[in-house]
C-alpha cells in the first residue's frame, strides 16, 4: 500500500510539473472551466437561498386567505360574508383586510398599500412585528416591522424600496391622486425595517379610513379575509367548507402560496441553467478536442515516458491526475467565487434575471444556504461531464507507440 501511495505521489508531482510547462494552454482551460462552474453555482446558490428566505418570511403568513371571485377575477369581498365563515366549525378567528395597488406614473412603479391590523398599527413599541414566529423549526421572519413608527390618519409607513426610489424619509410628504381625482397628501411617519425587504420593499401601510377615501371603497366591502384554524391539520378541510358555503369565494391556503413561490424561483433558476447548458455542452466538446488533439510536445513526452519504462496504465494515471487537478481546481475556485458573488455582492451579475425586472427592486442580503445536495448536484453537472469526455482520448493517448511518438515532428 505504501509503495502504491509513493508511486501516486511521484505521478502527481510529474503531472503538476507537466501542467506548468504548458501553463498558457492549461490556464485558458482552467479559466473557462472555472467560469462554467461559477455560472452554474451562482444560479443554484441564489435560487436555493431566495427560496429559503421566502419560506421563512411566509412561514407566518395567514393559514387561509379568502377572496371573492367574479368572472375569474379578484373582486371586493362583502363584509356580510364574515359571519358565515366564523360559524364554520374549525375556524378560530376571521379578520378582514384592506389592501390594493397604486401606480405611480412619476417613477413608473406599483406600490402595495395595506391596512395593518388595528392592534398592531398603533403600538408605539421600538420594534413591532406583525407576523409572529411559529414554534418548532426555524423561526419565521416578520412580514414587516414598524420600527417604532405609529400609524395615524393622514400618515404612511413606507418600505425601503419606496424610500430609495422617491428619495423620501420620515416627515416628508407624498401626494396621491384619489379615485375621484382629488389629491391627498400623506406624511411619512416612518420607514419599515430592511429585514423583510424581500416582501416589503414596495409596501405602504395606511389607515383603513384613508384607504377607503383613496380608493372609494365603502364600509360594506373589504379586500379579502384571513382565517385562522384551530387544528393546523384541518386547514384543507376548513378551506373546502368555506368553498362549499360560499361558492363565489376562493380560499387560498399557506402551502399553496409557498408552492407558488417555489415554482417561480425554480422556473427562473431552471431557465438560467438551460440557457447556460449550451455553454456546458460547448465546454465538453472543447475538453474532448483538447484531450484527443495532442500536440507534438505531448506526443514526444508520452513516447519518452514509455521508452524509459512507463506502462500504459501509468500514462493513464498521469492523464487522470492531470484531469483531476484541473477539474477540482476549477470546481472549488468556481464554487468559492460563486459563494462570494451571491452572498457578499448580492449576485450583481444575474440579479435582474433571477429576481425579475422591475422599477422597484428589493435590496436585501441573502442568508447563506448551501448544503451537500447542492454541491453534489453541481459536481455531477460540471466535473463528471469533463471526466467522461476525456476518458476515451486519454486511453488513445496512453496507447501511442513510443517509436512513432518520438519520431512525430511539428506542433
Amino acid at each position: 500500500m505504501r509503495n502504491w501511495i509513493e508511486k501516486q505521489r511521484y505521478i502527481i508531482d510529474f503531472t503538476i510539473s507537466s501542467l506548468l510547462r504548458r501553463k498558457v494552454k492549461n490556464f485558458g482551460l482552467l479559466a473557462l472551466y472555472t467560469l462554467i462552474v461559477f455560472i452554474l453555482a451562482s444560479t443554484m446558490f441564489f435560487t436555493y437561498a431566495i427560496k429559503k428566505e421566502a419560506s421563512l418570511i411566509l412561514k407566518g403568513a395567514p393559514e387561509i386567505v379568502v377572496q371573492k371571485i367574479v368572472a375569474g377575477r379578484h373582486d371586493l369581498f362583502p363584509a356580510s360574508y364574515i359571519e358565515t365563515i366564523k360559524n364554520i366549525r374549525g375556524v378560530a378567528s376571521v379578520e378582514s383586510r384592506l389592501w390594493g395597488y397604486y401606480y405611480d406614473s412619476l417613477v413608473s412603479a406599483n406600490y402595495t398599500l395595506l391596512t395593518p391590523p388595528s392592534n398592531d398599527a398603533a403600538k408605539p413599541s421600538t420594534k413591532t412585528t406583525v407576523v409572529e414566529s411559529e414554534s418548532g423549526g426555524q423561526p419565521a421572519k416578520p412580514l414587516y416591522e414598524l420600527n417604532g413608527a405609529v400609524l395615524e390618519p393622514g400618515t404612511l409607513i413606507i418600505g425601503n424600496g419606496v424610500a430609495r426610489l422617491r428619495n423620501i424619509g420620515k416627515d416628508d410628504y407624498m401626494p396621491f391622486r384619489a379615485f375621484d381625482g382629488k389629491v391627498m397628501n400623506f406624511r411619512i411617519a416612518g420607514v419599515l425595517s430592511s429585514q423583510s425587504e424581500l416582501v416589503s420593499s414596495d409596501l405602504m401601510l395606511i389607515t383603513g379610513e384613508d384607504f377607503r377615501k383613496l380608493f372609494g371603497i365603502d364600509q360594506s366591502h373589504v379586500t379579502d379575509l384571513t382565517v385562522a384554524v384551530n387544528n393546523p391539520s384541518e386547514v384543507e378541510m376548513v378551506a373546502s367548507k368555506i368553498k362549499k358555503h360560499l361558492p363565489d369565494a376562493r380560499p387560498i391556503i399557506r402551502d399553496e402560496i409557498l408552492r407558488t413561490y417555489d415554482s417561480i424561483f425554480n422556473w427562473r433558476g431552471g431557465m438560467m441553467i438551460v440557457i447556460f447548458s449550451a455553454a456546458v455542452l460547448a465546454f465538453v466538446i472543447f475538453a474532448w478536442d483538447k484531450a484527443s488533439g495532442l500536440s507534438a510536445g505531448e506526443r514526444r513526452e508520452i513516447g519518452i515516458l514509455k521508452a524509459v519504462g512507463w506502462e500504459t496504465s501509468d500514462v493513464i494515471q498521469m492523464k487522470f491526475w492531470e484531469g483531476a487537478v484541473v477539474s477540482l481546481t476549477a470546481f472549488f475556485s468556481g464554487v468559492i467565487l460563486a459563494y462570494v458573488h451571491v452572498f457578499f455582492t448580492g449576485s450583481i451579475v444575474f440579479e435582474p434575471a433571477l429576481k425579475g425586472w422591475s422599477s422597484l427592486y428589493p435590496n436585501f442580503e441573502l442568508t447563506p444556504f448551501v448544503n451537500l445536495e447542492q454541491l453534489t448536484t453541481l459536481f455531477f453537472l460540471t466535473v463528471v461531464p469533463y471526466t467522461v469526455a476525456t476518458i476515451v482520448p486519454i486511453w488513445r493517448a496512453a496507447t501511442i507507440d513510443p517509436d512513432s511518438a518520438m519520431r512525430f515532428t511539428g506542433e
